[in-house]
């Protein structure tokens, strides 16, 4: 029998090579595009504040081909298609058919609802289309379904997850981490595993949207989760990656760099090596990654809701790689406090959408890490608090 670990680290070698090489001043790796803010469900953490209609101000299919045109201009990005629940809106396939034309490797995020049928899954797959992500927020339906605002989501969820699996595309697992599942997280991997997902994308909780500060989990807490995702991630059969959550980067390569070994890290756009102790960059809110919303408006992620710009006025490339903002972001001198003295802030940097959203100052420290630079001894540890 294969051991799981070899089988992980294979794949994460093999898509190592096939990274692509660019400049995250020019070109994103990552652009994530809500084509609507509709969805059926009201989850308690929502940063869209999703609504149950569409908003009349979309882009319209016409402008939103044409958005296709420039992300494609500016590179070769990932193109993620999510919202609200990108299935509320009727031309979802015409245009995921049309990104793949063009060569965009595109995936779809869409809500666990009614829509994502059987038809449906054949009609994203036959689109082109082969990651489809999925949110699973608890082991269990007393968890999941609190997450998501009605009875039933977990049983859905679970449903929806066989569905991509019988479709033939590849499952990705989204968890965002607050105090309300922190103590849960622990069940998580052997369900995801069974799954058969292929990656664990871990995201930790911004207060933006219906998100609260309350809800956070402490930087203590964010560091031990930070700390257990590397011990997961290195016996998983699926690659582990996190949203919102920079600082788990410097977690790998400090526990690496503390055995002797070289820092990694898996996931697409997250994995870096130091075996020469080498500068490294690392994809942050605005710096590599970039997020045009429903109405047009170009902004460092969905959880940084400034705008550099409007698709609609200025070129998508244009406004990444000039607007102010995104200079601003992509300027490591430019953080202040302990991101600004951090010895990481190249490969972490702090995440910019948390500064923002409880300091109102996108350069600020980030206040949900628990690092302080020139400190010595630092702690690893291998369970989430209260798990």
């Amino acid at each position: 029998m294969t051991d799981p670990r070899e089988t992980a680290e294979a794949r994460r070698t093999a898509n190592d090579r096939k990274l692509p090489r660019i400049d995250l001043n020019q070109s994103p790796f990552t652009v994530a595009w809500e084509i609507t803010r509709a969805c059926a469900l009201a989850c308690l953490h929502c940063r869209a504040q999703a609504q149950p209609k569409r908003d009349p101000r979309e882009l319209t299919t016409k402008e939103a081909l044409n958005v296709i045109d420039q992300i494609r201009a500016v590179g070769d990005p990932i193109l993620v298609v999510t919202g609200g629940d990108p299935l509320m809106r009727p031309d979802v396939y015409e245009l995921l058919e049309y990104s793949v034309s063009v060569g965009l490797r595109t995936s779809l995020a869409p809500t666990a609802s009614a829509l994502v049928t059987p038809r449906n899954l054949a009609r994203i797959r036959g689109a082109g289309v082969r990651r489809v992500g999925i949110s699973l927020d608890g082991p269990t339906p007393a968890v999941h379904d609190r997450f998501r605002g009605f009875s039933g989501s977990f049983k859905r969820t679970m449903e929806v997850v066989q569905r991509v699996a019988d479709a033939g595309l590849a499952l990705q697992v989204n968890t965002t981490v607050t105090r309300h599942n922190l103590s849960t997280l622990k069940a998580l991997p052997e369900l995801i595993a069974a799954a058969g997902a292929v990656q664990w994308s871990v995201f930790f909780l911004v207060p933006t949207g219906r998100g609260r500060v309350e809800d956070m989990i402490s930087a203590e807490q964010h560091e031990d989760v930070y700390n257990w995702l590397c011990d997961i991630s290195r016996s998983a059969s699926f690659d582990v990656k996190t949203t919102a959550g920079p600082a788990y980067r410097r977690v790998a390569i400090q526990r690496a760099r503390a055995e002797g070994g070289e820092g990694h890290l898996a996931g697409a756009g997250y994995r870096f090596q130091d075996s020469l102790n080498r500068p490294m960059i690392g994809i942050n809110d605005g710096n590599g990654f970039a997020f045009i919303s429903h109405t047009g408006d170009v902004c460092p992620s969905g959880f940084l809701p400034l705008a550099g710009g409007n698709v609609r006025e200025r070129p998508f490339a244009e406004i990444y790689r000039h607007a102010p903002l995104f200079r601003e972001l992509r300027d490591p001198d430019l953080l202040k406090g302990k991101c600004g003295e951090c010895d990481f802030r190249m490969v972490c940097g702090g995440s910019r959408a948390r500064a923002y959203a409880v300091t109102g100052d996108y350069l600020a420290p980030d206040p949900s890490c628990a690092y302080e630079p020139g400190a010595a001894g630092e702690r690893p540890t291998g369970s989430p608090h209260g798990a």
